[in-house]
């Protein structure tokens, strides 16, 4: 009984042992990237006034966001493309001529799903009252669509390179046995151009250029 058990010990350390021993492979990282033009844009826009008391102050902005965001509608932008962001209120001393003051600002993120929008009912937001623009974001409703292109790319790209490997070493790149999406910022635009001119009649205030979907991987290759 005592003889059985010790060879049974020993077949599974050597099992084991066989198992733990590590395979011949090349790990490389593969980067997939898809360009397009965009064809949505995130306005980040604030209405901010400033004057003698609280209730000033928060009756001027008030009013605005009201002129601002029924002025979007009747533009056909959604509600839900309408979003509040935050909401301040701040109290300013002078500590040398002790005048109070008080600042009113709330920041407002507007999305336009139709980029060609944009000249029009950016001059109807000047106009309604908005006065202040913290930066826009260029968009595309193909994204999903792309990342998944991007990731084909990707794999195929890390193929290539362990082919490459491989192949300087007399081997052959097998199947593959491992592979990781690498965490990043899938969704980047690239300005080409970014130019922002005095509003008029007909006038283009923006070029968007084109945006840049990029998925990377971590894939391992077994060495044949």
């Amino acid at each position: 009984m005592k003889k059985l058990l010790l060879l049974i010990a020993i077949f599974g350390y050597s099992v084991g042992f066989a198992q733990d021993k590590p395979f011949p492979s090349v790990s490389v990282l593969g980067t997939g990237t898809v360009n397009v033009v965009p064809d949505k844009v995130l306005i980040n826009s604030r209405i901010e006034h400033t004057g003698k008391t609280a209730a000033e102050v928060k009756r001027e902005n008030d009013k605005v966001v009201d002129q601002v965001i029924k002025y979007l509608k009747s533009q056909g932008v959604a509600s839900k493309y309408i979003q509040t962001e935050y909401l301040r209120l701040n109290k300013e001393v002078n500590y040398n001529t002790k005048d109070t003051m008080y600042s009113a600002n709330q920041a407002i993120s507007i999305e336009l799903v139709n980029l060609k929008s944009y000249e029009k009912i950016m001059s109807g937001l000047l106009e309604s009252g908005l006065n202040r623009i913290d930066g826009i974001e260029f968009m595309t409703s193909k994204k999903e669509q792309l990342q998944s292109e991007a990731r084909k790319k990707a794999v195929l790209n890390a193929k290539m390179k362990a082919e490459e490997y491989a192949s300087a070493l007399g081997q052959r790149a097998g199947k593959a046995v491992h592979i990781n999406e690498v965490q990043t910022d899938h969704y980047q635009p690239v300005y080409r151009v970014m130019e922002m001119k005095s509003d008029s009649s007909g006038q283009q205030t923006i070029a968007p250029g084109e945006m840049e979907v990029t998925v990377k991987v971590n894939v391992e290759f077994q060495l044949d």
